[in-house]
C-alpha cells in the first residue's frame, strides 16, 4: 500500500478543522478527492456519504480520510450540500477500495462506484407500498383448475409467490403483463397491498440447526475452518475436495461460526443463477434462506439488499462478483466457491479478479476467507504448495458414491454419418442409459445451433458487422447473433453476396443442433437444452432443476452453466461432444482451463449410489489433459502444467499485464500504438510484447491493439505501467484498457 494511503485519518478523527474543509470522493473515474468547504453546524465523518454540487449538478459522494488541502482559499471551495442519513462507508471497505485502485491502476472513484452501486439506497426510506400475495393466492396458484386462473394472472400469482412485496409496476414487468392485471387481484383477494419497509429484515439463519451428518474427514475440514474463524484473524484456506465430496456442507460450520460471534458471512458463486440446489441446501442447513445478490435482482430488491447489508441486518449473502463491494461493516468471513471460475474475472470497467480481491478484503479486515474448488487453480495451488494457504483434502465422494469411470472415444477412428455429431459409442451408451430409466448429460460448450452460416453457391459467411466473428445461428429464436456484442439479425432468405435462395449450409454443432440430433435418434427421450439464452434467472434454473430432480427430463444438453455444482442422483452418463473444443487459442491457460471444465462436467455423473460413465470425443486421446482425465491424476497433471510455466516464467512464476488500445479508426489506433511502443520500458526484468493485433481486432465497432507486459514476480509491475502510461497522451477518442493478471485474450 502507497505512503499516501498508509498516511490516511482513522475513521474516528474529524475532517473539518478550523476552516471546515472536507475531502470527497465522487463515483467518477476521476483520479482523487475533491475539497468542499463544510457549513457551519456540520460536522463529517470519514466515510459520511453527502450530496456535493459539481459542474451543474449535484452529485453524492464519500468524505474520504485523505487530509484537505490548504493550498485553495475556503471561500474558492464549493459548499457540501447535506449529509444523507446513511451508514457510513465502513473504514475496512474504503482501504479496500484504495487498495482495488492501485493494483488494477483505476481511478479510485471508478472503484467506488462499484461499492454504491445503489445511490437510491442512500436516501431515507420511503414510506412505499408494494404487493405481496395472500393465503388465498398461494391456494390459488396451486389448486386452481385450468383456465379459472388467466396466463397472466397466474404468471403474478407466480412472481409475487417467490418475491419480497413489489410496487405494481415491477410485479407485473416481471410477470409481463400490465399493472391492470395485479389490481385485478387485489379485488379478487389474491394480493394485498402491504408497506415495502416490512421486507427490510431478512431472516436470520439458525447457527445452532444441525445439518447433515459429516463423515470424518469432514467433520475434521469443518472443525479447521470454524477454528480459523473463531481466530478471529487473517488467513486463506483451500478446501480441496472431489467432486460430490461434500465441500458446501463442510463450510457451512465456518459460516455458522460466524454468525456465533455475530459477524456477517460473504459467499461468491460463480453464476448465482445457477444456485438453486445451493440455496435449498443453505435453508436445509440454517432454517431460512440467506440475501442475495446479482443481476437478476429487481431494482427496489437491490435497494433494500444494499440498505440492510449496511445497516448490518443481513448476516448472511450469497452473491456474484460484485457483492465483494457491498458495504458490510462486520464482515468476518468470505468463502469462494468454484475459486477456479473464469466467471469471477471482471474484463470490463474495473479489471479484477473477484477470488483475488477477496483475498485482499480478508487481509485488509483481517478474517478469514475460504477458497474451494475441485480443480483449484495453478495460482491457489502454488499458494498452497508454498504455504501461504492452508489446505484441507477430501479425497472421496461423500457416502457410497464413488468417482465415474472415464474412457476417451478416439474420434480418428468413428466414421460419423453425415450431420451426425454423436459418435456409435456415446449413441449407445445413451441408449443403455435411457434403457435403465436412467439421466444423461451431453456437454458441447457452443450455445446456438451452428457457429458458422455460409452459401453453399458462392461461399458468403455471415460475419457481425461490429466485431471480427462468426455470426451464430439460433434455430430456437430464427436469428444470427454475435456473441462477443450481442448483435441480431434474422437469416436472409437469399444470400446477400449471390442473391441465391436455399443455399445457406450450417457448419458445425451447437447445442440447439445437438438436441435435434438426440431427438431424431431417441424420439421418446425427454430433452431440455441449458444454456445462458435458453436460461433467463434464477427462477427458470429453479424449474429446470425440479424438473430433472422429478426426472421430468432425461437428456441435459448444455454449455459450462451444467458444470457447476448440480447433484441428480439418476444422472450416470455424461458425453462430452467436442472435448478438444478448449485446447486451441494459445491462451497460456487453456490446458488447465479445459482440465478444470472437464473435470467438473464428468463430476456430474454417478453422485448418487449409481456408478457413473464419463465418454469423452476426442481427436487427442494421447493429450496430457485427457490422459489425466482418464488417469483421474489431477496432480500430475498440475505438477507438469506447473513446471512448463515456471519454465518460461508465466504466471504464477511470473507477472502479466495486458494493454489494449482501441478506437473506432484503425490507423488512430495504430498511430497511438506506435506512441506507445516508441516510450515502452526497457529495464532487466521486463519484456514488452506488442504492439499486435487482439484475436478480435474489431470488437463492437472498435479496433484493438495490444500490447503483454511480462515481468519477474520481484518487479513492481504496477510502477512500470504507470512510469510508462502517464506520460503518453493520445488522441480522445483512443481508449486505453490495462488488464492486470489477464485472464482472457481476445
Amino acid at each position: 500500500m502507497s505512503e499516501r494511503h498508509a498516511s490516511s485519518a482513522t475513521s474516528s478523527e474529524r475532517t473539518t478543522g478550523a476552516i471546515g474543509r472536507a475531502s470527497v470522493l465522487l463515483p467518477l473515474p476521476l483520479e482523487g478527492a475533491y475539497d468542499y468547504r463544510v457549513p457551519d453546524g456540520m460536522a463529517l465523518e470519514p466515510g459520511d456519504f453527502v450530496s456535493v454540487p459539481l459542474g451543474s449538478r449535484e452529485i453524492i459522494g464519500v468524505v474520504w480520510d485523505r487530509p484537505p488541502s490548504s493550498e485553495v482559499e475556503p471561500k474558492k471551495l464549493k459548499l457540501v450540500g447535506n449529509r444523507l442519513e446513511a451508514p457510513p462507508l465502513p473504514q475496512e471497505l474504503r482501504r479496500f477500495v484504495e487498495w482495488v485502485a492501485q493494483y488494477t491502476l483505476t481511478p479510485p472513484g471508478a472503484v467506488l462506484r462499484m461499492a454504491m452501486s445503489v445511490t437510491e439506497a442512500l436516501e431515507p426510506t420511503r414510506h412505499a407500498f408494494g404487493w405481496a400475495i395472500r393465503a388465498a393466492g398461494r391456494t390459488a396458484l396451486a389448486g386452481a383448475p385450468p383456465g379459472e386462473l388467466s396466463p397472466a394472472r397466474r404468471r403474478v400469482l407466480a412472481a409475487a409467490a417467490d418475491a419480497l412485496p413489489l410496487p405494481a409496476k415491477e410485479l407485473a414487468r416481471l410477470a409481463g403483463c400490465g399493472v391492470g392485471v395485479v389490481q385485478a387481484l387485489e379485488r379478487l383477494g389474491l394480493v394485498e397491498r402491504v408497506p415495502i419497509a416490512k421486507r427490510l429484515d431478512p431472516p436470520t439463519p439458525d447457527w445452532r440447526h444441525q445439518g447433515v451428518a459429516l463423515s470424518p474427514e469432514q467433520s475434521e475440514a469443518a472443525n479447521a475452518l470454524a477454528d480459523a474463524v473463531k481466530a478471529d484473524a487473517f488467513s486463506v484456506t483451500l478446501l480441496d475436495g472431489v467432486t460430490g465430496s461434500g465441500k458446501t456442507e463442510v463450510y457451512f460450520q465456518a459460516i455458522a461460526a460466524a454468525l456465533e460471534r455475530g459477524r456477517q458471512a460473504l459467499v461468491l458463486l460463480p453464476e448465482i443463477a445457477l444456485g438453486a440446489q445451493w440455496l435449498q441446501r443453505f435453508e436445509r442447513r440454517f432454517g431460512v434462506r440467506p440475501a442475495e445478490w446479482h443481476s437478476d435482482l429487481t431494482q427496489a430488491e437491490r435497494r433494500h439488499t444494499w440498505r440492510a447489508v449496511a445497516e448490518g441486518r443481513v448476516p448472511v449473502l450469497v452473491g456474484a462478483r460484485s457483492a465483494l463491494f457491498l458495504p458490510f461493516p462486520r464482515l468476518g468471513l468470505i468463502v469462494i466457491d468454484e475459486e477456479h471460475d473464469l466467471s469471477y474475472k471482471q474484463e470490463d470497467g474495473v479489471i479484477y479478479h473477484a477470488r483475488d480481491m477477496g483475498v485482499v478484503r480478508g487481509s485488509l479486515a483481517k478474517f478469514p476467507v475460504v477458497l474451494v474448488s475441485a480443480t483449484p487453480s495453478l495460482e491457489t495451488v502454488v499458494n498452497a504448495e508454498q504455504g501461504r494457504y492452508r489446505r484441507l483434502h477430501l479425497p472421496d465422494r461423500h457416502g457410497a458414491a464413488v468417482l465415474p469411470e472415464v474412457r476417451a472415444i478416439d474420434m480418428r477412428r468413428q466414421k460419423l454419418e453425415r450431420q451426425r455429431f454423436l459418435s456409435a459409442p456415446l449413441a449407445a451408451a445413451l441408449e443403455q442409459t435411457l434403457g435403465a430409466r436412467e439421466q444423461a448429460m451431453l456437454f458441447l460448450n457452443r450455445r446456438g445451433y451452428a457457429p458458422l452460416t455460409l452459401c453453399r453457391h458462392c461461399g458468403y459467411r455471415f460475419q457481425c458487422p461490429q466485431c471480427t466473428a462468426w455470426l451464430v445461428e439460433h434455430r430456437f429464436h430464427a436469428q444470427l447473433q454475435c456473441h462477443h456484442c450481442g448483435h441480431q439479425e434474422p437469416l436472409p432468405e437469399f444470400c446477400p453476396a449471390c442473391g441465391e435462395a436455399g443455399q445457406f449450409a450450417a457448419c458445425g454443432p451447437g447445442v440447439e443442433r445437438l438436441a435435434e440430433e438426440v431427438a431424431a435418434r431417441f424420439p421418446e427421450a425427454r430433452v431440455a437444452v441449458v444454456a445462458s439464452d435458453t436460461l433467463t434467472g434464477p427462477r427458470a434454473v429453479a424449474e429446470l432443476v425440479a424438473s430433472v430432480e422429478s426426472h421430468a427430463i432425461d437428456v441435459l444438453i448444455g454449455t459450462q452453466m451444467m458444470a457447476k455444482g448440480h447433484h441428480f442422483p439418476l444422472l450416470t452418463l455424461v458425453g462430452v461432444v467436442d472435448a478438444d473444443l478448449g485446447l486451441g487459442g494459445g491462451d497460456l491457460r487453456a490446458a488447465e482451463r479445459t482440465f478444470q471444465l472437464l473435470h467438473q462436467v464428468a463430476g456430474r455423473a454417478g453422485r448418487a449410489e449409481r456408478p457413473g460413465l464419463v465418454l469423452l470425443q476426442t481427436y487427442m486421446p494421447e493429450h496430457p489433459v485427457m490422459r489425466a482425465l482418464i488417469a483421474n491424476d489431477r496432480d500430475r497433471f498440475l505438477a507438469s502444467e506447473a513446471d512448463e510455466r515456471r519454465r518460461h516464467s508465466w504466471p504464477p512464476f511470473g507477472r502479466l499485464a495486458a494493454l489494449i488500445l482501441s478506437g473506432p479508426d484503425d490507423e488512430t489506433v495504430d498511430f497511438s500504438a506506435r506512441a506507445f511502443a516508441r516510450a515502452a520500458p526497457h529495464m532487466r526484468g521486463v519484456e514488452v510484447l506488442g504492439p499486435a493485433p487482439a484475436p478480435l481486432a474489431v470488437l463492437r465497432g472498435r479496433h484493438r491493439r495490444r500490447f503483454l507486459v511480462k515481468a519477474e514476480r520481484s518487479v513492481n509491475l504496477q510502477a512500470v505501467l504507470r512510469a510508462w502510461i502517464d506520460p503518453v497522451k493520445v488522441p480522445s477518442s483512443i481508449r486505453l484498457q490495462v488488464d492486470v493478471d489477464p485472464y482472457s485474450f481476445l
